[in-house]
């Protein structure tokens, strides 16, 4: 059934995780839009979580850079053009092609990613061009090439439905792809029968409906998988028609697996042999995994001993089977496919291989293509660092926060000498590192394809013009490319165009027998590629999408399948560190990346507006830490300062932090700067979840909350900034106060001249201070000697509104203070559910919606919501 699209509406795709839920669009003519889930999209259904839902208040302009920018200053793309492509092939004369080099995104459409590897791979001439996500699924990939051959993902979404038991590994699935959560959740309520298990060493918001929670210990995943192959063996369900036929290595694989102790994860042993009985006694298996597999010093080994279990017992390329990695970001995949890896050429085929070679070069005319693999992007940053890479061009990233050993990263591209950066922001700390700036069109400005975690291609399509100078990133370095001599090479008008050769192009993937072809879908004129539905890849004249692998056809030569043998090794910090905590980083509900779109949405920065570090009560107990205490976390690579919020969600000894905050909203909080630049050998991904480090409290002189009408820069030791509906809050620290305290909160706003009231304490330390013009708020500061306790989500409101009152910090009778935001959907705070809780008597989170809407849209908040009530019900019983 199709449902009716409204006047004017577009279809696109989300441009957050790798779910991919299709969008509809549509413009106010204003340079507003409206987005809604798109019903006929096969990946959502018309779901979208609380990120998508915002993205309608992500596209404004306040923050856009729109004109070309050399040195800082405004230039126009002519000059801008001319000084990239001399710097490249200046230096590519003289030092050669691998002092060059490209650090490109999953945010790029799949036809921005092919012209940018062909310019490097086919034109340029090194291998030198990788991908913000290897930081995500590289493990992954070097884990299916290993096993299939090729880089395959062999199932579908809907396995997710038809499966009996889904095993969430490293994923908390609820907040980081809360649509394919919610399609499990809605098989499990239609088959109640169905199970879900989550292993995860945090108790996260996903595992509120699991069967089972694992909380293993930090980097055992192999040891558990390990166990659970060797189980397999002992109790007699592997598949041995299936193995034989189809897979080579169990026996090695076995011995390898049985030196193995379970035992390291930690895990109590009853609870072990629950998992280990549940997965070997359901057939229809699905193991879904994520970043706390692959990133990781072993994530390779951890992908393969998760697919080892189902090759042993057959359990691949069936409905409801198999091992299944879900990406990070909207075109993780499409990177892959076209070669976004410095490892990779495109449609799947390698830069080692001379066939491959030979056939790419011959099919793009190029001058010479790479013999071997380039850098990847810790090696690669390495090179920056040392001055093997001379020129640097990054698109859509932020590596300066992103990647590991953040501190070093952010001076090794201050010290190159020639970045280009194309972005849709100059507010980024990689930008305004840049010699060149390039301003490029964002989403739903461009137009092209995505690919997503099942194989899924998916059109993006503009739904309003690019502002200003902007251009589409296709544009941008195909012009870069002609300016170097190779105009035949990048000569196309539009992203049909280049679809249309990388179509063809991959119909040499398929006549090498790989996996990737999609040469059915060339040919296309320009119309036809704009009413490209959804569907999945492959497609060629035998074969459209469906599953991979059911035949039992893999390929590596022989074409079996390899059962590898691979065995536990803890954490590199764990072996080579004494510091006393490991840290594990990862994703919040509400944001994205490092906040440049969604730090925009004054609703996705209500639910958790400050960088903060969850420690276990018995941790914070044993350092005299109290909750809102700001912590130190610091190691030998750098140190960040945080929110202490004590949890026992987290493992004693281990802490957990999310990793978006940045120099431009919380410069002293960047996690990255602790994570050392350890990575996998095979994948080269680094290490995010377990690095070393030791904790204290930061000896704050004085604390303070502010908020404001317009925009302003603390210059404190510490400070975290988020956007509000009424203008901005951020919370302050500082080793010693201002002397004189009126003068530096008049110069901390830009208000020399504004009226002002003020209270003070000095007895307690207090001190308070409200702007205004006439009876109007513009700003107000509240500072103590110790963490303020204030009505922070009344208060955020008032800037902009009469409020003379402000000063109390206190929400009046009749305005009551909603409290923390809980559900972003609908912007519902924690003190209105708990008033209706407590009013009306709701006894279940479905009631808690019904009366509040909390939790009735992507449902992410549900636990949380569960944890409001339990707590109430609680208090009343001991009552």
């Amino acid at each position: 059934m199709t449902h009716p699209v409204e006047p004017g509406e577009v279809r696109s795709t989300c441009p957050y995780c790798g779910v991919g839920c299709g969008v509809l669009l549509k413009p106010d003519g204003k340079g507003g839009l409206a987005v809604r889930g798109d019903p006929d999209h096969p990946n959502n259904r018309g779901r979208l979580c609380s990120k998508g839902s915002a993205l309608g208040e992500t596209v404004g302009l306040a923050d856009r850079q729109l004109s070309p920018q050399i040195g800082g200053q405004d230039a126009d793309w002519e000059e801008a053009l001319n000084l990239v492509a001399a710097e490249f092939l200046s230096v590519r004369e003289e030092y050669g092609p691998d002092a060059t080099a490209f650090y490109v995104s999953g945010q790029l459409l799949t036809e921005d990613y092919y012209v940018a590897n062909k310019l490097m791979k086919g034109f340029i001439g090194s291998a030198n061009i990788d991908t913000n996500s290897r930081l995500c699924m590289a493990s992954s990939v070097a884990g299916h090439k290993r096993a299939f051959g090729t880089d395959t993902v062999p199932g579908v979404y809907e396995d997710l439905e038809e499966a009996d038991l889904v095993v969430l590994v490293g994923s908390n699935l609820a907040w980081c792809h809360p649509v394919l959560y919610q399609r499990i959740a809605a098989a499990r309520a239609e088959r109640p029968e169905m199970k879900l298990v989550v292993i995860d060493p945090r108790r996260t918001a996903t595992c509120a409906e699991a069967d089972l929670h694992l909380p293993l210990a930090i980097g055992s995943d192999v040891a558990l998988f390990n166990g659970l192959l060797a189980e397999i063996a002992r109790r007699g369900a592997v598949d041995a028609d299936y193995v034989t036929a189809h897979t080579s290595g169990l026996e090695n694989a076995l011995e390898a697996a049985r030196t193995d102790d379970p035992n390291v994860t930690g895990l109590d042993p009853d609870l072990l042999a629950a998992f280990y009985e549940l997965w070997i006694g359901t057939d229809k298996t699905v193991t879904v995994y994520s970043q706390g597999v692959n990133q990781s010093s072993a994530g390779t080994d951890k992908v393969n001993a998760i697919i080892n279990c189902h090759l042993a017992a057959g359990r691949i390329g069936r409905p409801g089977t198999g091992p299944f990695s879900v990406t990070g970001q909207p075109n993780a995949m499409g990177g892959r496919e076209v070669g976004g890896l410095a490892n990779m050429l495109a449609c799947h085929m390698d830069v080692t291989d001379a066939e491959h070679r030979e056939a790419v070069g011959k099919f793009w005319n190029s001058p010479g293509l790479p013999d071997k693999n380039g850098l990847k992007a810790v090696e690669m940053f390495d090179a920056v660092a040392d001055g093997r890479i001379k020129a640097l061009w990054i698109v859509h990233s932020n590596p300066a926060v992103t990647m590991p050993d953040a501190d070093r990263v952010r001076r090794a591209i201050a010290d190159c000498p020639f970045v280009v950066v194309s972005d849709i922001t100059r507010r980024t700390d990689t930008a305004r590192l840049a010699d060149v700036f390039l301003p490029a069109a964002g989403w739903a400005e461009k137009s092209g394809t995505v690919t997503n975690s099942d194989r899924t291609i998916s059109r993006q399509r503009s739904a309003l013009p690019a502002p200003g100078e902007a251009r589409p990133d296709w544009a941008i370095m195909a012009e870069v490319g002609r300016r170097m001599g190779w105009k035949e090479a990048f000569d196309w008008d539009g992203p049909a165009q280049i679809f249309d050769e990388y179509a063809r192009l991959s119909a040499l993937a398929g006549k090498f027998g790989l996996d990737f072809d999609i040469s059915a879908m060339s040919g296309k004129e320009a119309a036809a590629y704009d009413e490209m539905a959804p569907l999945r890849w492959p497609q060629t004249p035998e074969r459209r999408g469906g599953r991979f692998f059911a035949d039992g056809q893999f390929y590596h030569a022989d074409k079996r399948a390899r059962i590898v043998p691979v065995r536990h090794h803890a954490p590199h910090a764990a072996l080579t560190r004494k510091l006393p905590f490991r840290l594990n980083t990862g994703r919040l509900r509400d944001q994205w990346h490092t906040m440049t779109r969604t730090a925009l949405s004054p609703r996705l920065s209500a639910h958790l507006p400050e960088p903060f570090v969850d420690m276990h009560p018995d941790d914070a107990a044993r350092l005299h830490l109290k909750p809102a205490d700001l912590v130190r976390l610091s190691n030998e690579c750098g140190s960040a300062i945080l929110r202490l919020r004590e949890s026992s969600e987290v493992q004693p000894g281990t802490l957990f932090a999310p990793m978006h905050w940045t120099g431009e909203n919380a410069p002293a909080s960047r996690i990255d700067a602790l994570v050392p630049s350890v990575v996998d050998p095979l994948s080269g991904q680094p290490e995010s979840k377990a690095a070393s480090v030791r904790a204290e409290r930061f000896p704050a002189g004085w604390y303070g909350f502010v908020i404001a009408e317009e925009r302003f820069t603390p210059t404190c030791e510490y400070w975290a900034m988020a956007r509000t509906n009424a203008g901005w809050r951020a919370e302050l620290a500082g080793l010693e106060r201002p002397a004189d305290l009126e003068s530096w909160a008049r110069a901390l706003f830009g208000l020399p001249d504004a009226s002002a009231q003020i209270m003070q304490d000095h007895a307690r330390g207090s001190f308070r201070m409200a702007f205004f013009e006439n009876e109007t708020l513009l700003a107000a500061i509240y500072l103590g000697s110790k963490p303020v306790s204030l009505m922070r989500d009344f208060l955020v409101g008032l800037p902009g509104s009469d409020a003379v009152w402000a000063l109390a910090g206190q929400s009046r009778g009749d305005m009551p203070d909603p409290g923390p935001v809980v559900c972003s959907c609908f912007s519902i705070g924690r003190n209105t559910i708990c008033r209706a809780i407590e009013g009306d008597g709701l006894t279940s989170v479905e009631q808690i919606g019904a009366a509040t809407s909390a939790g009735t849209n992507c449902g992410s908040c549900k636990a949380e919501l569960g944890q409001i009530l339990a707590a109430i019900k609680s208090t009343e019983m001991a009552e």
